[in-house]
């Protein structure tokens, strides 16, 4: 079958961002920030603001990454977590978890008005409903996790949507935004202030010297001499501390529909609790009323088609809102951890003068605000209320161990079985548009023929850990399923932790 082309994510499309150059010359500076999403904005703004020389630099444009392919809900409701927090960490650490989401989303409400930001910030309540009765005991617990943690909200017996539901947990007082204008201002401001901003510069190495002072190096050769620098791309540079192993990507995926008719939009963000998974809250920019459905979340590489993922998508539109114009689709990629608090601080005990801030969990839009203020408070040597929470040395035996087992575990048969996998199709048995891993000369292979009969040909071998990536027909990508490294049809990185490109073969 021949896919439709997939446009790019609603808030890329509708507002834009500042370009900037390449970097093209050796620089020294104060601090470097890695990667051109929210956290490594919000991070650059924050040190620019306190007086520091702040360089920021990014592999492909700012916001071209997981921040321009988001839900952008402004909550401290990450799913079912609260009642599974005390039960691993105890009632204080998740209290601590909730102030400090809370606390970012003030940020961000509070630099909106100030500044006047014109970036769609709507309070709204967040929902988690099930329609499973074995899942109403578990909502029922979540709800008096809440009680027990202070954290306003209610449990209701339905909600306000078109969906069947039993059960609800209702956090109160959250929001929703546009994060594109929101961004846009901090970036004009920190170049203001005299931030400089690289794009189109993948870093290739990070690096502390004798001297106490750390070197960054572009993969072109080009170096960065500065006292701090700080790695908010997915997957921290350096990985000097078997992060490949303390973290695993996940894929999920959204759609924007308009919306029939001309009555109101539903009010409050919902998520379901059930499988398959989803996410349903309003749009409106300008005048355009529009709804925003995501879900079917899975491990990258590990799953069916990936346009499977949108028709179902598109198939709960229509049935539950009777949604008939698809406007937008979009994929994105985020990292977990092993016991599911992300990972912000110094990248290792060892390393004095790196950081790095990952493994968000799709919950990124509070999160990297606290983490922006733990790393600025981090680099100027100031007390942060929530760093240790966060501290990426920290362990659990519960459940760390068993989750790093289990991944573990995944990792290896999926090594193993791609090496083992015997193909029989070959690279001209593929129609227009279509691709898939093929056999070439002896040998696994992925193959792509775009519409217009070009055929693109590429060594499947992961160049991070050697395992064998898989074919995404969903958004045309190669995915590995180990770590989560994700290439384009044509072999070029997108998303690491791989560094360098696919071996493209004739």
């Amino acid at each position: 079958m021949t896919l439709p082309t997939y446009p790019e994510s609603y808030w890329l499309a509708t507002a834009s961002m500042p370009g900037f150059g390449k970097l093209d010359r050796d620089l020294e500076t104060d601090i470097v920030i890695v990667g051109g999403g929210i956290t490594g904005i919000t991070t650059a703004y924050l040190l620019a603001k306190e007086g520091r020389r702040v360089v920021l630099v990014t592999a492909g444009k700012l916001l071209n990454g997981t921040t321009g392919y988001t839900t952008a809900k402004l909550t401290a409701q990450h799913d079912l977590i609260y009642d599974e927090y005390i039960g691993h960490f105890g009632e204080e650490k998740a209290k601590r978890y909730y102030d400090a989401n809370m606390d970012g989303l003030q940020f961000i409400r509070k630099l909106a008005e100030e500044e006047g930001i014109d970036c769609d910030l709507v309070k709204e309540d967040a929902f988690i409903y099930t329609n499973d009765d074995w899942k109403v005991q578990t909502i029922e617990r979540e709800y008096q996790a809440y009680e027990r943690l202070g954290i306003p909200g209610s449990l209701e017996k339905s909600i306000p949507l078109p969906v069947p539901s039993l059960r609800a947990v209702v956090m109160k007082g959250q929001a929703r935004f546009h994060p594109v204008p929101y961004l846009k201002h901090l970036a004009e401001s920190f170049v203001r202030m005299g931030g400089v901003v690289y794009e189109d510069t993948t870093v290739d190495k990070v690096e502390e010297l004798g001297d106490g002072s750390v070197q960054v190096t572009a993969e072109e050769g080009r170096t960065i001499a500065c006292r701090d620098a700080v790695s908010c791309s997915h997957f921290p540079i350096p990985d000097s501390a078997f992060y490949f192993a303390r973290l695993h990507a996940e894929s999920s995926y959204a759609i924007a529909a308009r919306a029939p008719g001309e009555g109101e939009l539903p009010r409050g963000m919902y998520l379901s609790a059930d499988k398959p998974n989803r996410s349903v809250r309003a749009i409106t920019y300008g005048g355009e009323k529009l709804l925003l459905i995501g879900g079917e979340s899975h491990k990258v590489g590990q799953k069916e088609p990936g346009f499977k993922h949108y028709e179902a998508l598109e198939e709960f539109a229509r049935t539950a809102f009777g949604a008939t114009d698809i406007v937008y689709r979009w994929s994105a990629q985020d990292f977990e951890t092993t016991d599911k608090l992300p990972y912000v601080g110094r990248v290792a005990k060892d390393k004095l003068h790196i950081y790095t801030a990952t493994g968000f969990r799709k919950w990124g839009m509070t999160t990297s605000v606290v983490a922006a203020r733990i790393l600025t408070d981090n680099i100027l040597s100031r007390n942060n209320p929530y760093a240790d929470l966060y501290d990426p040395s920290r362990f659990h035996a519960d459940p760390d161990l068993a989750t790093l087992a289990k991944e573990n575990v995944n990792v290896a048969g999926k090594l193993i079985g791609g090496k083992l996998e015997w193909l029989r199709r070959k690279p001209e048995d593929l129609g227009p548009d279509e691709g898939g891993s093929v056999r070439v000369r002896g040998r696994r292979a992925g193959a792509y023929r775009a519409p217009d009969g070009e055929l693109f040909v590429v060594d499947t071998t992961c160049r991070h850990m050697g395992c064998e990536v898989e074919w995404n027909d969903g958004d045309r990508t190669w995915d590995c399923p180990c770590h989560g490294s994700r290439y384009t049809y044509r072999g070029e990185v997108i998303e690491g932790p791989a560094k360098k490109d696919l071996e493209r073969l004739r």
